[in-house]
Order: C-alpha cells, then sequence, then structure tokens
C-alpha cells in the first residue's frame, strides 16, 4: 500500500481525505470519493497523483477525485481542482486530457425495442457504414483554412448553420454547443492539418455510438426521467461518446511541450512534470486556454455531425422523418475541460477556474446553464458504460457544491488497455455479446478486447457512491442492444 494511500481519512462512508500534513507542498486536502470497496479498486497512483494536484497554486478548498477514478497523465482522470486566477492560479493540461472535450449526448426516439428489435443489427451495420471509426478514421466534412477557423469558434452553431441540425440542438448543449474564447491563432498549423479530416468520426478506444433502451425496470426516478424525454415503455435512446479527436491531442501536446519551458520561469516547481502548468494570466496560460476553447468546440461540432448522421441512417432505414421517430438531443456533457465558472468559496463568490477530467459537471436545480424545460430538475448528466453493462442518466444536485458541481463520468477502468488485450479476446466477445442480443461491430479486435466489460468498475457501484455523496442522482439505467465501437 503506498504512503499516500496509507495517510487518508474518512470523512463519510463514501469520501475520504488526503491531509495536507501528507505531503510537503500541498496546499489543500485532497478528497476521494467512493465507498471502502471503489478506493480498493484504485491504484495507487490515484492518491499519489491527487496529492500532487493539491500542490497546483491558486487551488482553492480540495483537489478531488470522483468514486469512478483511476490514474491518468498528471491528474487522476475522475479529477477534479478548481484555481482561483486573481490568486495565482494555474492552467494545467494534464488537469484537462488529451482528448478536450471528450463528451457523451443522448439522443430519445419514440420507437421502442418490441418495435424494432429484429432491425438493430442492420440498424448497426449502416451505422457502422456511415459514421467513420478507428485510429485515423477521416469524415464526410473536411474544414481548412477560414471554414476551420470559423468551426473553431463556432461549434455545433457551425453544423446548425451548414444544415447539420436544429437550432434547437443547441439548446440541449452543455455551453449550447459553443465555447467563448476561442481563439484559432493559438493552434498550431500541425493541429489543424491533424485535425481538419476527422469531423464527424467516433476515433477509437472507449469511444463509441451505442442503441441502448430505457426499460421500465431501469427508470429509477420517473418524474424526472419524463422531463428529460423518457417517456415510453422500452424506449429506444442512441448514446454518442467522441472528442476533439487529433486536434484535441495535438493541442494538449504542443502545450504541454511549452509549458514543460516556461513554467520555471513563474516559479512554478511541481513534483511530477505531466502537471506542467502556467499562470492562467500568463501569455503561455492564455494561449492554452484559447486554443483549448477551439479544442472544445470542435468535439460539440464532431458530437452534432455524428448526430446529424445518426438521424440520416434512421431516417433512412425507416422511411420516416427524423421528427416522425422522435430523434431528439437529451443533452451533450463534457468530460475534459477547464471553465471558468462562479462558486462560492468562504461565503464569497469567485470565478474559479474549474479543471474537469473525466469528470462531468453536474449543475442543481435552479442554476443559470441548464436548458429551461430542466431547470427544475438539475442538469442531465449522463455517465456512459461499458458495452456489456450499461450506461445511466442521471441529474445534478444542489449538494455537489463542494466538488464545484462535479461528479463522475463513466464506470472507470479496473484494468489498463494492456492487462484487458491479455484477458479478453476481441472475436470472442463479439461473438458472446451477440448470443445475449448486442450487436457490435468494430474497427479493431484489440480495441474491442480493451473496452469489455471485465475492464471496468462496477458501473452501478459507481453510480450508487456518486449519489450517496450527493454528487448527482440516477435518473434512468440504459441497456445496450447495439454497438459501433472505435
Amino acid at each position: 500500500m503506498g504512503k499516500i494511500r496509507e495517510s487518508l481519512r474518512k470523512i463519510s462512508d463514501h469520501c475520504h481525505e488526503i491531509p495536507p500534513s501528507s505531503r510537503k507542498g500541498m496546499l489543500a486536502p485532497a478528497r476521494i470519493y467512493g465507498g471502502d470497496a471503489l478506493l480498493k479498486s484504485m491504484d495507487d497512483a490515484v492518491f499519489e497523483q491527487a496529492a500532487n494536484v493539491a500542490m497546483l497554486p491558486g487551488i482553492q478548498k480540495y483537489a478531488l477525485c470522483m468514486p469512478d477514478g483511476h490514474s491518468g497523465y498528471g491528474f487522476p482522470i475522475g479529477g477534479v481542482a478548481a484555481v482561483d486566477p486573481e490568486d495565482g492560479g494555474v492552467i494545467s493540461p494534464g488537469g484537462i486530457g488529451f482528448d478536450i472535450n471528450c463528451g457523451i449526448r443522448l439522443m430519445a426516439t419514440s420507437l421502442t425495442l418490441s418495435e424494432i428489435e429484429k432491425e438493430i443489427p442492420a440498424l448497426v451495420d449502416r451505422l457502422f457504414a456511415r459514421v467513420p471509426s478507428g485510429v485515423g478514421a477521416t469524415g464526410e466534412v473536411a474544414l481548412k483554412g477560414s471554414r476551420l477557423e470559423e468551426a473553431m469558434t463556432k461549434g455545433a452553431l457551425w453544423a446548425v448553420q451548414n444544415g447539420y441540425g436544429e437550432p434547437e440542438d443547441l439548446e440541449y448543449c452543455e455551453e449550447n454547443g459553443r465555447m467563448e474564447g476561442a481563439d484559432p491563432d493559438a493552434v498550431s498549423q500541425r493541429a489543424r492539418e491533424r485535425g481538419k479530416n476527422q469531423i464527424g468520426t467516433l476515433g477509437s478506444g472507449n469511444h463509441f455510438l451505442e442503441i441502448q433502451v430505457a426499460e421500465s425496470s431501469g427508470i429509477i426516478d420517473a418524474n424526472r426521467a419524463h422531463a428529460f424525454g423518457i417517456d415510453r415503455e422500452d424506449q429506444i435512446m442512441v448514446m454518442i461518446h467522441s472528442g476533439s479527436r487529433a486536434t484535441g491531442h495535438q493541442i494538449a501536446t504542443d502545450y504541454l511541450r511549452l509549458f514543460l519551458s516556461a513554467q520555471h520561469r513563474y516559479g512554478l516547481n511541481l513534483p511530477d512534470r505531466e502537471l506542467a502548468s502556467a499562470p492562467f494570466h500568463s501569455d503561455e496560460g492564455r494561449a492554452y486556454f484559447g486554443a483549448m476553447n477551439c479544442a472544445i468546440n470542435i468535439a460539440f461540432l464532431n458530437r452534432q455531425l455524428i448526430m446529424h448522421s445518426v438521424r440520416e441512417v434512421f431516417a433512412d432505414h425507416f422511411k420516416k422523418s427524423p421528427r416522425e421517430l422522435g430523434l431528439r438531443l437529451i443533452y451533450d456533457v463534457c468530460h475534459n475541460t477547464a471553465k471558468l465558472e462562479h462558486h462560492e468559496i468562504d461565503g464569497k463568490t469567485r470565478r474559479l477556474l474549474v479543471h474537469r477530467k473525466g469528470a462531468t459537471r453536474a449543475f442543481g436545480p435552479g442554476m443559470k446553464g441548464i436548458p429551461g424545460r430542466y431547470t427544475q430538475h438539475g442538469q442531465p448528466v449522463i455517465v456512459g458504460g461499458s458495452m456489456e453493462s450499461g450506461s445511466y442518466l442521471c441529474a445534478g444536485t444542489a449538494s455537489a457544491a463542494g466538488t464545484f458541481y462535479s461528479t463522475v463520468h463513466g464506470s472507470g477502468r479496473a484494468m489498463s488497455r494492456t492487462q484487458a488485450r491479455k484477458a479478453f479476446n476481441g472475436r470472442e466477445l463479439q461473438q458472446s455479446l451477440g448470443s445475449r442480443g448486442i450487436h457490435v461491430r468494430t474497427a479493431s479486435f484489440s480495441g474491442l478486447a480493451e473496452e469489455a466489460g471485465g475492464a471496468y468498475k462496477d458501473i452501478d457501484a459507481v453510480v450508487g457512491a456518486a449519489s450517496a455523496a450527493g454528487l448527482s442522482v440516477p435518473v434512468a439505467r440504459l441497456k445496450p442492444v447495439g454497438n459501433v465501437k472505435g
């Protein structure tokens, strides 16, 4: 057991704390959420990284790790840290991740499983053919020059203005599908070249496009479920999980390299080079923030174009319009961002930069930024599970103020990708899933093995821990019936 893990003290059944006295340089405690079993499943690096994050200049209250936490680059995945830019606060690419604005959007349909069960294999095949997936996949919409710069600043709005969606789609995206403060001039030519042909693609890794069913037995909060758009027995849903592709990866790579060379000029001496940072109000910090917002917008645009493809596939397959099929967006949430938000600290409202890496914003009822029809229910929170376990639709709560209104984003890995490839066979897994009524198409069988259900934590336990800690509340459990895997 690691030395830092040994210093944990219990705050509640679902929250444990590493005190600042555990490591020299910690400016705040580090809090890890989850019960004893979930904490036991976390590798020692999670606790080491959480303690390191607590050393970031300007950090407020706590460094945080959600119940789905596992070790990552710099921050643990599931890590959250809010810094005050006016108090020397820094911005750290390791606190956002390489796949900037990796996120999930959930669509409702008016279809039910009994109506289309026999059509699921054909639908998955058509979606696999239409939505490019896998490493290096390219999409139908190529962006370059001024078109690319416009997309970087407009995000999902660019798609709607160019015929790839409806205006109402934007209302149901976090930040309305467009982050302010995007600066294309801060994006390298290399990032532009790598990402210009990847819009509208899933990518690889844990990204997916999944057909799901909201079974009656899986409805946990009927009032919220109805308000969010689950209003039929055994209703068919569609979930899209993807991010900013190579654009975001290259932006993270570019600025990590820059920050490593620049941070010493600012007197930053962090314990892990993967936490390379710059003051938010420095030239380097502002440039990265502007470039990162471009990647956030590219990810919003990417998921919007994938959703447009889904609508067209469903419409063509069933010979009905998307509106007749009830294909509408419930919500789109981000996982890997740093955003300026207002939060109360010691009784005063302050503007903080909130890093969320593998963590979801979870605004509570009545908070600004939630679509009007959801305001009394809280922000929809979409928690993606494995293709075997299922996923959850949850809602934000007022009690999540202590985590800067942040909660889990998925199951969280229990095995590394290398371990999963050794433990599972992709072809056999595809056959096993098919025998259980889950039709899967994949661009890579080794990639499929990496995403086996056994490689992830128990999503019921993760969502339950988040609920018990007051971070979010479960609304509905969504069962997979078809999956396109990157």
